[in-house]
């Protein structure tokens, strides 16, 4: 849709008329104090300025008529024509005025000569600073067509306070915008391929171990009963987590697309942390981990999805246990922090390395760069875990020091928007 932008609230040939009648009203008036002259010559000079008013007026609005300045191939002679007219219209005016002012031929013919000389170097000047505003001119156009031409890391110098100066401010800062809308879709991109090869190695390795277990049994290699029953259940862990990672795709995408829905009301923060604990009481143990949690008063009730809530804590609770080593212990803490609820899950696991703290809710890192699936999933968790709090409004983060351990944290709005 097209918009047009008014720099004022005249046109232009009005700004022309009061430009043209200031300076005869200035005129007129200088003359009266600086001269004292007679009512006659008085009323003769105010006549004779009108009409070179006139007259001037009436060139330059026929000009702009025309479309003079829009048939000029460049903005030089633009400026150039505008210089050359106010000369010659200056020139008019004033040998007319000495044409009736002087007696003398002599005089008059000097004045001539003088308003030559003048409106040459008038001239002359006006070309020196209009190439200097072209040359600058010149670089807004050059810069266009780097950018055109795809180098996006094109900028130009600002120079001075003008329109021109704010015009190349605004060129850097589309071209600025513009480098990091590639710099995106390259990351995209980069993305992209990522994920084609990460999902085609997470698929491939439980389906290769569900072809394997399904071909022996089909060929009826195993033959007892206990030997078929471990093949089942090795099959059986392997649909799992193809389970799990067609399901962390499928959030991922309702996420990218802003589709996720969440079913907020209000719900017990206790009972989803005990609940959490309770699921993993079991592996704490096998492991020897000691896994506890607390929840200070007033916390309950919280405006959430316990559903989305639930797997945020079940995400890091098991990533915590999993980096914990034996006789470590997880702490799962929820505490009111102003008018949010602050929830903290505590690990006194080997930490993360400081270099890596940025890139953990990155969607596709893990810690081990083996990618083992033995040691961890798809490397999706943490970006949901992520994408379900900020759907919430809340933020979640992380910190970390190598060898004492991990603090994730999330907060919660503890009321209705």
């Amino acid at each position: 849709m097209n918009q047009t932008y008014s720099q004022s609230r005249f046109s232009l040939p009005v700004r022309l008329v009061i430009g043209i009648l200031l300076i005869l009203a200035l005129s007129l008036f200088a003359f009266y104090i600086l001269m004292n002259p007679p009512m006659t010559d008085m009323g003769l000079m105010a006549v004779f300025l009108t009409i070179t008013a006139v007259i001037s007026a009436l060139a330059a609005y026929g000009a702009y008529r025309l479309g003079w300045l829009n048939l000029s191939p460049t903005i030089r002679l633009t400026l150039m024509g505008i210089y050359l007219l106010s000369g010659v219209l200056t020139f008019i005016n004033i040998w007319m005025t000495a044409k009736l002012m002087f007696a003398s031929l002599h005089d008059l013919l000097l004045a001539t000569i003088l308003l030559l000389y003048a409106s040459g170097i008038a001239i002359v000047i006006g070309y020196f600073f209009t190439s200097a505003l072209t040359d600058r001119i010149n670089q807004v156009e050059n810069a266009a067509h780097a950018i055109t031409g795809g180098e996006l890391e094109t900028r130009i110098p600002v120079t001075g306070q003008d329109e021109i100066a704010q015009l190349a401010f605004t060129f850097n800062s589309m071209a600025a915008q513009l480098q990091a809308a590639a710099e995106q879709r390259r990351q995209v991109e980069q993305l992209r391929r990522d994920l084609i090869a990460w999902v085609s190695h997470d698929l491939q390795t439980p389906l290769a171990s569900i072809r394997a277990v399904v071909e022996a049994l089909a060929d009826g290699v195993v033959e007892d009963a206990e030997t078929s029953q471990r093949y089942l259940r090795t099959a059986q862990r392997d649909i799992a987590s193809l389970s799990i990672l067609i399901d962390d795709l499928f959030q991922m995408a309702q996420l990218d697309a802003g589709g996720l829905k969440l079913d907020l009301e209000d719900n017990s923060l206790s009972d989803l942390i005990s609940d959490t604990l309770e699921s993993f009481s079991e592996t704490a143990k096998v492991n020897g981990i000691s896994l506890q949690g607390s929840v200070t008063p007033q916390v309950d009730p919280v405006w959430m999805d316990a559903q989305r809530i639930g797997r945020v804590l079940n995400n890091l609770v098991g990533n915590a246990l999993r980096y914990t080593p034996s006789g470590g212990q997880v702490r799962v803490k929820g505490s009111l922090l102003d008018d949010m609820v602050l929830v903290e899950v505590i690990d006194s696991g080997e930490g993360i390395p400081g270099q890596d703290l940025p890139l953990v809710f990155d969607r596709f890192y893990r810690g081990e760069k083996s990618r083992s699936r033995t040691t961890g999933g798809a490397g999706l968790g943490l970006a949901i875990a992520r994408g379900i709090v900020e759907a919430h409004h809340g933020q979640i983060n992380v910190e970390s020091q190598p060898g004492k351990g991990t603090r994730f944290f999330f907060t919660l709005r503890k009321f209705e928007i």
